[in-house]
């Protein structure tokens, strides 16, 4: 979220940045937050004041006695202190939390070079890497393919879990498992810790990490629990670090985390999205970073050159999208997309999302780093993230772009030293 006093000293930065995203409610909201926010600090500073008094004021009392004065104005005046400071606690806490409300649903401030656009028709390619394929014969439907080859099993996963599900068999749950290793030694060797974290998270934890408002409806939440199984590896690693300082030295801190993710979304019902590309359980690498401000913006260019570099090595051709003030969502400053071609389709579909996500997850997890030079000044981190790879959608486009005529699927050479130096599934 955006640090209260950040809005409090620019609140012209917020309102145009908010126009900017044309959300008109939020933009509304500026105004009766600084309101409220004048308001809890002008009860703070009440409500200190008649504790201070509460404190005293036995003191006056014994003092007039002793001096034979009357007492009992000063009597009725302590009697009614805890009344009066529980009541104005009672509304200061009433507008701190209207207070919370607001800042925890504010959207973070947008990058100068995001571009101004409604929906995702706004997003601005940057670049297309890779050849696409001249096909001389009908592909086939990945989904389709995967089960004649008895790779998958999608009848009876849904039978055993219910539409969204699959069962990986064979060649493809070596190929889902090839990705996944290949992912992590590519990260491993560009510095990055491996992390596999708790599948699990609870709410206060979430919502330290995204707006859940925004990502609710498409997480599982744990009956009779304050959990829900994660929709990504990047949540409950930012959430490791919450409420901790970070030293000078001990950033930018890279990790690579592994991990099954749980979403509610699934693809329409059309022949080419059912299958493998949107379900409802997948594999997926994620890089995360911790680092200094200054730090951020050429790490997020130097996760997306990470990314870059898996899909140009499996051979995949793909565009990088820079995405507009109306598809960014709430957390990302700055964020891009890479899309893989869809030769079936004919289509760019998304594989990896890339963001800067600037101090927005620190201020709200209470993440900090020590200033070296002064050791009780402390200013919030930033924090970045992005898709290595999600092998579900990439294993899709691996059955498409390498498929030949007779069905049989080439893998991708960078891919063979894991599966036993084959060279077709």
């Amino acid at each position: 979220m955006l640090d209260i006093k950040f809005i409090r000293s620019e609140p012209d930065i917020v309102r145009a940045d908010l126009i900017k995203r044309n959300d008109q409610e939020k933009l509304a909201w500026v105004d009766e937050l600084l309101e409220t926010d004048r308001k809890v600090r002008e009860l703070k500073v009440e409500i200190d004041q008649l504790r201070q008094r509460r404190n005293t004021i036995s003191r006056d009392i014994n003092a007039e006695r002793k001096a034979g004065h009357d007492t009992s104005a000063l009597l009725e005046e302590a009697k009614s202190l805890p009344d009066k400071i529980k009541e104005l606690d009672s509304v200061k806490n009433d507008a701190e939390e209207k207070v919370r409300y607001y800042l925890m649903r504010l959207p973070n401030i947008l990058d100068e070079t995001v571009p101004v656009g409604i929906d995702e028709s706004g997003n601005v390619e940057i670049r297309q890497v890779g050849a696409k394929r001249d096909f001389a014969f009908p592909i086939k439907n990945h989904g389709q393919l995967a089960v004649e080859k008895g790779w998958a099993d999608f009848e009876r996963a849904a039978r055993a879990s219910g539409a969204g599900f699959s069962y990986l068999k064979g060649s493809l749950a070596l190929l889902d498992m090839a990705l996944q290793r290949y992912a992590i030694d590519l990260l491993v060797n560009k510095g990055f810790t491996p992390v596999i974290p708790p599948y699990m998270m609870n709410r206060t934890s979430y919502e330290g990490v995204t707006d859940l408002s925004d990502f609710e409806d498409v997480m599982y939440k744990i009956e009779d629990s304050d959990s829900y199984l994660i929709a990504t590896s990047e949540h409950p690693i930012c959430a490791m670090y919450q409420n901790e300082i970070f030293e000078e030295k001990t950033l930018p801190l890279k990790l690579a985390g592994l991990s099954p993710c749980f979403r509610k979304e699934i693809g329409s019902h059309g022949i080419d999205t059912k299958g493998l590309f949107r379900v409802h359980q997948f594999h997926k690498v994620e890089q995360f970073v911790f680092c200094k401000p200054d730090d951020s913006p050429r790490l997020h260019e130097e996760l997306l050159a990470n990314a870059e570099e898996l899909y140009t090595n499996l051979g995949l051709p793909y565009h990088v999208v820079l995405i507009c003030t109306g598809d960014i969502g709430t957390v990302a400053a700055k964020k891009y997309d890479i899309e893989v071609w869809m030769p079936r389709e004919e289509a760019y579909r998304e594989v990896v999302s890339c963001s800067n996500c600037t101090s927005y997850q620190a201020v709200r997890l209470g993440m900090r780093m020590r200033d070296p030079d002064d050791f009780e000044t402390k200013y919030h981190i930033h924090t970045l993230n992005s898709t290595e790879v999600a092998t579900s959608r990439t294993i899709r486009a691996i059955l498409e772009n390498y498929q030949y005529e007779d069905g049989s699927v080439e893998i991708p050479e960078v891919l063979r030293p894991y599966m036993n130096d084959r060279e077709f599934l």
